[in-house]
């Protein structure tokens, strides 16, 4: 099972008490996943299609919650994924279909005749709770999400631009980073940060799918912080290896072409140090002399060295 499919799983499975919440749910999810079919003799009907038997059950149930009439369901096998099933909800009663419609606010009556409301009513979303239950249901009605162990990306696909820009407007009421881009004929609302995706589960109330996500989110960090550290101290070690072979090659240039003997005492008994002990660090050079020296104080003798064996390498050129 997809991540995807157990998010909408999980959230499709609860099922409000508070009527307000119910119709601002069935209301984005007919908007995002409905079809208003035009039947025989002027009938108007709504007809909804989903591969996921929990979303079909919740639909059903939404409509039989709120409006007194019977919804046709029908399962069908999916002919090119033979291990799958479709579901279509169909309501072809005429004046059901319409008392839904604008219950919901999809369409507005209009001095001429009922319209498709592309907005999202503030009617239906005034209180904070029904903003939740909106956005699940358009998240149930075409929504997905990505696998997390890959990369961070929610998206929530629609053809209308007004929609999608009402959509993007009430995610971003709490405080998420939501954009548009354009795929094709569709307008695609997306989230791409973990921590806004993590957000917009804890909205929609995919609690369990949230903390899936969190514990992904946190392996992985530990696994690029564990990176980082041994990318840095490799590089650091590289970089102790490259100079101490550096002063090595300096002072036996120095030793060749000069000799140890003739550098001030000071430098003579750091190069001898560094001959004797080509792997120990800058500290444990400095506690080897007598008396000992500190770091920079290394440091500072050895770069002397090497001045001094490029000032010998230009003279023998």
């Amino acid at each position: 099972m997809s991540f995807s499919s157990k998010v909408k799983n999980e959230i499709a499975k609860l099922q409000d008490e508070r009527s307000c919440c119910q119709i601002a749910e069935l209301s984005a999810l007919i908007k995002m996943n409905g079809t208003i079919q035009i039947l025989g003799k002027n009938r108007i009907g709504i007809k909804l299609t989903t591969e996921n038997a929990a979303i079909a059950r919740n639909i059903f149930s939404l409509i039989k919650n709120n409006f007194d009439f019977h919804t046709k369901v029908a399962m069908t096998k999916n002919k090119q994924l033979k291990k799958n099933y479709s579901y279509t909800l169909l309501v072809d009663s005429d004046s059901a279909s319409e008392d839904i419609l604008k219950k919901l606010y999809i369409i507005n009556e209009t001095s001429k005749g009922p319209r498709i409301n592309n907005r999202i009513p503030n009617s239906i979303i005034r209180k904070d709770c029904c903003k939740r239950a909106y956005l699940r249901g358009v998240f149930l009605g075409g929504g997905s999400i990505s696998d997390p162990e890959k990369t961070y990306h929610l998206e929530l696909v629609t053809s209308n631009e007004v929609y999608a820009k009402d959509i993007k407007n009430l995610m971003n009421s709490f405080g998420l980073n939501a954009k548009i881009v354009i795929r094709k004929d569709n307008f695609v609302v997306y989230l791409k940060e973990g921590e806004n995706i993590v957000d917009f589960l804890n909205i929609i109330g995919a609690h369990s799918a949230l903390l899936d996500l969190e514990n992904v989110r946190i392996y992985k960090e530990m696994r690029n912080n564990v990176n980082r550290l041994v990318n840095c101290e490799t590089a650091n070690l590289s970089k102790t290896v490259n100079a101490a072979m550096r002063q090595i090659n300096n002072i036996e240039y120095i030793k060749e072409h000069m000799g140890l003997d003739k550098l001030p005492q000071n430098l003579r008994d750091i190069a001898e140090a560094r001959l004797l002990h080509q792997d120990a660090s800058l500290k444990e050079l400095g506690e080897m002399l007598n008396p000992p020296v500190g770091k920079s104080g290394v440091n500072h003798r050895l770069r002397k060295l090497d001045e001094l064996a490029d000032q010998l390498k230009e003279k023998n050129q």
